[in-house]
């Protein structure tokens, strides 16, 4: 796939492309933060690209504030 810019708006087949590459690593396990760097795109457009593929998002990890025992 062509490089594409920073910012400029990514469509159609170029778009899909995109998408199942980033679906694709975001299932063996990297980061929505780590898919944007890698890609030059912002977590948001990561976020929402893999939201319209209908992948189900991790939680944020890290500690919970369940009861103390």
């Amino acid at each position: 796939m062509a490089e594409i810019k920073k910012g400029a708006r990514v469509t159609g087949a170029d778009r899909d492309k995109l998408a199942a590459k980033l679906v694709k690593e975001y299932e063996k396990g990297a980061s929505i933060r780590s898919l944007a760097e890698s890609t030059g795109r912002s977590y948001g457009f990561v976020h929402r690209v893999l939201s319209e593929s209908d992948v189900t998002l991790r939680g944020r990890g890290g500690a919970t504030r369940g009861a103390k025992t």
